[in-house]
């Protein structure tokens, strides 16, 4: 389970064990700070909010690429995905979809869901920040 803490406000996540690699690369690192003072540099109503990149230019990264582990989750409202420029070149940037995205299911890892507060990724724009994110059991 993940809570992130926003300027907008706080959401949580539980993450998908069917996606061990995507889910374990994001808790570590949330619990190395990795996230502290990032924004949400994409957003687009009706879509996605996306988030994760140093750079907030939807170029940045941390330096690695995780392979792709596509589930059985399909791409509905609340959905976690890791954004990609590429088969198998996840990292550090992650979406939220703000409605049904079924042309993403199968391209993209879907690993995990916000169970609270979906209504503050709804409310957030482009440049708002990520001031924490915290992993819990």
């Amino acid at each position: 389970m993940l809570t992130f803490r926003t300027n907008k406000g706080d959401f949580t996540v539980a993450l998908d064990a069917e996606a061990p690699l995507t889910s374990g690369n994001l808790v570590a690192l949330a619990r190395g700070g990795y996230f502290r003072g990032i924004t949400f540099h994409r957003v687009v109503p009706d879509f996605v909010a996306q988030g994760g990149d140093p750079r907030g230019d939807g170029e940045g990264g941390p330096g690695y690429s995780i392979r792709c582990e596509i589930t059985r989750r399909p791409y509905r409202r609340a959905v976690l995905g890791m954004a990609l420029s590429g088969k198998d070149t996840g990292g550090s940037q992650f979406f939220f979809t703000h409605s049904p995205q079924p042309h993403l299911d199968g391209r993209y890892t879907a690993f995990g869901e916000v169970t609270r507060g979906m209504e503050v990724v709804d409310r957030l724009l482009e440049g708002d920040t990520i001031q924490e994110v915290e992993v819990s059991p």
